[in-house]
């Protein structure tokens, strides 16, 4: 079952209070709604310089089980 705009809103709002604490939320929603901000340009180049090789190397160090 889909989720509405407003189960998703608020599962993203805790998540990010979850993470980062309340200010912290708040500041980074108030950074996004201030820029202009092109997530599709974004995720287009958020790894343009990273191999499947480099990147699951950063997954695992990030998960503690590095094997390198």
């Amino acid at each position: 079952m889909m989720k509405t705009d407003t189960e998703i809103r608020s599962e993203g709002i805790r998540a990010l209070m979850q993470v980062m604490g309340a200010v912290e939320a708040e500041r980074f929603i108030a950074l996004i709604n201030r820029e202009r901000f092109d997530y599709t340009e974004w995720r287009k180049n958020q790894w343009q310089d990273e191999t499947v090789e480099s990147l699951a190397t950063r997954a695992r160090t990030l998960r503690g089980i590095d094997k390198t």
